[in-house]
């Protein structure tokens, strides 16, 4: 699928020159593209919406016969320093037009949603002459509340499962395209390890959690932790009215829960946390990426636990 030439902020998008598949996603981008091209300001915290989108989805019912349909959505690219996982919360603060103009298509006709996916610069030859991308690591999300700014809006999205990136449809005023949904392999001989696995996690989430919360902490800061919030909502039934076989099974919301970062994380277990969610990202089955999950939380208890320990010293 080839585009036409379009400007994003003053600058050509050349055509796509070719079209490969990735894991996680589909596209190989050839183009000019600066570092402009990215949102322009992306705030790290977690934001408790103030209102609900209203709608609803029953996934209690066990999908045995989901044919995988497609989307077609806004396209935000980030860099690969910002994978996005299923069931993470952010908040974004758009103000360029082109950014602006995606907010309000999908609020006013992509019921919520829009994709949050990764451009990875990549080398296709040592001859090559212009950059190239691929486009990686797809995540729908939803938009859980807009607080409208003098420049710009404060956007708190919310990861709610992975995609694949088909095909591009255009890029003016911003990138669109064709999704379709990824899930994990169901394995039901292996129900009770699920079933065993899931209880250890949500326990040791709510142990880090308890932890977290004794840590010295700023007056502003939220109670809830981004872990637990990311926790609850992924026990939740999605708040959005969308295709059955865009909703990760409850299970698989789960296993995301764990990637979050947690109190005081230094610039090194930041970027330890991105590689693991790129891990989760890649991975197709839930039990595998479940012990990923409770190697993480093990980790960070660890990590909690002896910040408490210097904690209760300064203290005395």
């Amino acid at each position: 699928m080839l585009f036409s030439t379009a400007e994003l902020n003053g600058e050509s998008l050349n055509p796509i020159t070719a079209i490969h598949i990735f894991p996680m996603t589909s596209t190989l981008i050839s183009s000019n593209l600066s570092s402009s091209f990215f949102p322009t300001q992306n705030i790290h915290r977690i934001r408790i919406p103030t209102t609900s989108i209203p709608g609803s989805f029953n996934i209690r019912a066990r999908r045995s016969k989901i044919v995988a349909k497609s989307l077609d959505l806004p396209l935000l690219p980030f860099s690969m320093s910002e994978v996005l996982v299923p069931t993470e919360s952010k908040t974004l603060h758009l103000y360029e037009a082109r950014y602006l103009a995606l907010l309000e298509e999908s609020m006013k006709r992509k019921k919520n949603m829009f994709v949050h996916f990764i451009l990875d610069p990549i080398s296709i030859s040592e001859t090559a002459t212009e950059a190239s991308f691929a486009a990686r690591y797809g995540c729908l999300v939803l938009i859980e509340n807009v607080e409208r700014l003098d420049v710009g809006a404060l956007v708190s999205i919310r990861g709610a499962g992975r995609v694949k990136i088909s095909r591009f449809l255009g890029a003016d005023p911003y990138l669109s395209g064709e999704v379709r949904p990824i899930q994990d392999r169901m394995n039901y001989e292996s129900s009770n390890e699920l079933t065993s696995k899931i209880s250890q996690l949500k326990e040791s989430i709510k142990n880090l959690n308890s932890l977290e919360i004794k840590l010295k902490a700023p007056a502003d800061s939220p109670l809830q932790t981004r872990l637990i919030n990311s926790l609850n909502w992924a026990e939740d039934e999605p708040p959005v009215d969308f295709d059955e076989s865009f909703v990760p099974s409850l299970q698989e919301r789960l296993s995301f829960s764990a990637f979050q970062p947690i109190s005081g994380s230094t610039k090194s277990e930041l970027s330890r946390l991105q590689q693991e969610k790129i891990k989760a990202m890649d991975m197709k089955d839930t039990i595998e990426r479940l012990e990923l999950s409770m190697g993480l939380i093990k980790e960070n208890i660890s990590s909690i636990a002896a910040k408490l320990a210097i904690q209760s010293l300064d203290i005395r």
